[in-house]
């Protein structure tokens, strides 16, 4: 069995050509194989039209890496689409936003499509074939430029009846905090992704620096970042904590950017156990498995 899956994002549009069953990934008998890959860039300043275009191209090139043979396709993007309406919603690539994308793919292709929103592709390819192998009920978070996230129970994605299942990044820890691109306040991604702290900390310093130099800083055990991070590391705790009362899931895995901050997973996890409502943290909260390749792995799984 054939698998194309497209990973379209902000900036650059990666596809990926499996081999197999879905089930199992890599290595041994009977498992999938990744036969191609290739990234290309959005180039969303040129529109809506111009992005379809882009994921039709991508397409019809992997498909030809296996000579047009029948094959499952999947796309993954930030947003989902709206039950209500078949609208793209919520979606970073806000030209994306309240049009038809996979109604006008579908027919640009001339056949069915899947679409879920990256974070659950993130989170379907760490469950089955990453950080959370063998886990009843996975939670795949993607802290990078903004905040996802996405469950799995039993290797299938839940979307719920809205689509928007797992939007961690969209609770609010603080009513009177920073305006959210949602129009809420105090959003989980404006404190603890990548963008947020950046904001958080140009806000409380008056000068700006990208988190990478905060991490190096705080590593270097500057004590201005040392303090900032410590208000991190507890809005860290309670977004989590937040999660986990409700959900109580086996592992949580956290992908993008952030999640590479090894301080996270002693710093981080430490201020969870802290607020936790038990007397004990059961709950594994670990670094992904696939990295970059979690996304359109995941798109790929996904696929009809």
């Amino acid at each position: 069995m054939f698998r194309i899956g497209i990973d379209l994002g902000g900036t650059k549009i990666e596809g990926i050509v499996l081999d197999g069953p879905a089930t199992r990934l890599r290595q041994g008998s009977g498992a999938a194989t990744e036969l191609f890959r290739r990234r290309v860039d959005t180039q969303q300043e040129k529109g809506y039209d111009h992005i379809l275009g882009r994921v039709k191209g991508l397409h019809e090139d992997l498909a030809a890496q296996i000579k047009n043979q029948p094959h499952t396709f999947g796309i993954g993007t930030p947003g989902a689409i709206s039950p209500r309406t078949g609208l793209m919603k919520n979606s970073n690539t806000v030209c994306l936003n309240g049009r038809p994308v996979k109604k006008d793919l579908e027919r640009l292709l001339g056949r069915k499509i899947e679409i879920q929103n990256d974070a659950n592709c993130f989170a379907l390819a760490e469950a089955l074939h990453g950080a959370g192998r063998g886990r009843k009920l996975v939670f795949g978070v993607i802290m990078g430029t903004g905040c996802g996230g996405g469950i799995v129970h039993n290797g299938e994605v839940i979307t719920g009846p809205q689509a928007i299942a797992g939007e961690w990044g969209h609770m609010s820890i603080a009513p009177n905090g920073p305006l959210c691109y949602c129009g809420q306040r105090g959003c989980v991604e404006t404190f603890i992704s990548g963008g947020g702290l950046e904001a958080r900390y140009a806000e409380q310093f008056g000068k700006k620096k990208p988190f990478k130099k905060i991490v190096r800083d705080y590593q270097a055990g500057d004590a201005q970042a040392v303090a900032f991070m410590k208000i991190f590391f507890r809005n860290f705790g309670r977004a989590m904590v937040n999660l986990i009362n409700v959900l109580d899931p086996d592992v949580v895995v956290l992908g993008g950017g952030v999640s590479n901050f090894d301080a996270l997973y002693t710093e981080g996890v430490a201020e969870v156990a802290k607020q936790v409502f038990s007397d004990s943290l059961e709950t594994l909260i670990v670094k992904h498995q696939l990295g970059d390749s979690a996304g359109v792995i995941g798109a790929a799984l996904i696929g009809i």
